[in-house]
């Protein structure tokens, strides 16, 4: 065990930019970081706790470090509380219009956005329950800034009407940029930031349990059980080990899905259109064509960003794709729903084609992403069709939701705003045209 003990020197205490930018530092740690000030102990991976602690200027911190990478955890603290917490000149306020907000997005962004001067995030964050669509889009107007999601419209006539409005900023809370404009975009002279990654942990975690449950029953098993039924009839799962993964976009969470499917015994192939040579390099996998992977492998999951246009990913699943799949394959989207063309996936479900399928996100399901239809009626929807297979499970757009993903979204998204309203670099977070 590691300790560390700071006085506190910034006129503003632990306000919300450093117990943000502590507690990013910390959760990427196997190690235990907590702080005890003023008798109240918080847990440095959570910046509601820190900010909990309600530490000022002249308070000391106790920092306790425990775990196999302790000292790089020690050192990283004691960097971000040295030079985090200094004081740096003031700009204007930055006025942030903020839309599909839920209360959820509010338990974070509330509290990072609620001091404005040096050293904070400067922003005036003004919330509104509805989506950024055409009809919307007039409530930007006097605001330096846009926040949206993955469920927001933001083509060509919306951005050109927030540049009418004086928006010059579009804040992505979200890693995915598919719903905007960007040639639209740079000809306004719109800036386009999003968090190029959260937590690639929950999004693979997600895949795994979702298909696991679809593989297993566990949602016709928990029904039946309830209703005092105890058969174990169409209950009948398959074994994971020694079985084939085929991860369709081996990015950061395609990679963290490899490295479950490896735990469970599994074999792992991957394609993707940029090949990573030090994954074949570990053991985690090895590559091949699209036709290989679909051919062999045993499940299916798919971690690739929506492509447009020709070459791209947009019913990367079609038709061919499926009659290329084992009868008795199991397939998992987590990614973006045009990734698998949702007509011919209900007629290979249709057809007794798969013996499990589990999605988080699929075509067609922009309409009721983060809504309650609970009491209306959807006898056309897309949905519906769906939920008719017993094979099929089906959550909403849930699979980033983690307290570890929120927390990086809010401060990420913060931290972009900070760094466009002072002039600073905006590294990868920026998102450009490039036709």
């Amino acid at each position: 065990m590691r300790e560390l003990d700071y006085v506190i020197t910034n006129p503003l205490g632990v306000h919300a930019r450093p117990a943000a930018q502590l507690a990013q530092t910390c959760v990427s740690f196997k190690s235990q970081v907590t702080l005890t000030c003023n008798g109240k102990t918080a847990s440095a991976g959570n910046v509601l706790d820190i900010l909990g602690l309600h530490a000022k200027n002249g308070d000391n911190i106790k920092v306790t470090v425990e775990g196999p990478d302790e000292d790089d955890a020690l050192e990283a603290v004691d960097k971000v509380l040295h030079e985090k917490f200094e004081e740096h000149a003031a700009v204007s306020v930055l006025k942030i219009a903020f839309f599909g907000t839920k209360d959820y997005d509010r338990t974070f962004f509330d509290q990072l956005s609620q001091e404005v001067g040096e050293n904070t995030y400067n922003c005036d964050i003004h919330y509104f329950a509805a989506r950024l669509t055409d009809e919307t889009v007039a409530l930007a107007k006097g605001y330096d800034a846009v926040c949206i999601f993955v469920n927001d419209d933001c083509d060509g006539s919306i951005v050109r009407a927030l540049k009418d409005n004086g928006v010059r900023l579009i804040l992505l809370r979200c890693a995915g940029f598919n719903n905007v404009d960007l040639k639209a975009a740079k000809e306004c002279g719109i800036t386009v930031l999003r968090v190029p990654a959260y937590s690639p942990y929950a999004v693979a975690e997600h895949a795994m349990a979702l298909i696991q449950a679809a593989n297993r029953h566990i949602h016709k098993a928990y029904n039946k059980v309830r209703d005092n039924n105890f058969a174990l009839s169409g209950l009948m799962g398959v074994d994971l080990h020694n079985k084939v993964a085929g991860i369709m976009g081996t990015g950061k969470i395609g990679q963290c899905m490899a490295r479950i499917c490896k735990g469970y015994g599994m074999t792992v192939i991957g394609w993707d259109a940029y090949p990573n040579q030090k994954l074949v390099d570990e053991g985690l996998l090895t590559y091949g064509t699209k036709e290989e992977v679909l051919s062999k492998a045993d499940l299916i999951s798919l971690h690739a960003p929506l492509i447009m246009g020709e070459g791209g990913t947009y019913h990367l699943i079609d038709k061919a794709a499926i009659d290329l799949m084992k009868d008795d394959a199991m397939l998992v989207n987590t990614a973006r729903g045009p990734l698998i063309d949702t007509e011919a996936l209900i007629d290979a479900l249709k057809a007794g084609k798969f013996h499990a399928v589990a999605l988080d996100v699929y075509e067609g399901e922009d309409p009721n992403v983060y809504t309650d239809h609970s009491s209306d009626p959807l006898p056309h929807s897309v949905t519906a069709r769906l939920t008719m297979f017993p094979n099929l499970i089906l959550t909403s757009h849930q699979a980033f939701f983690t307290r570890e993903a929120m927390q990086a979204i809010a401060v990420v998204t913060m931290e972009n705003a900070r760094n466009f309203n002072e002039g600073r670099d905006l590294g990868n977070a920026e998102v450009k045209y490039t036709g």
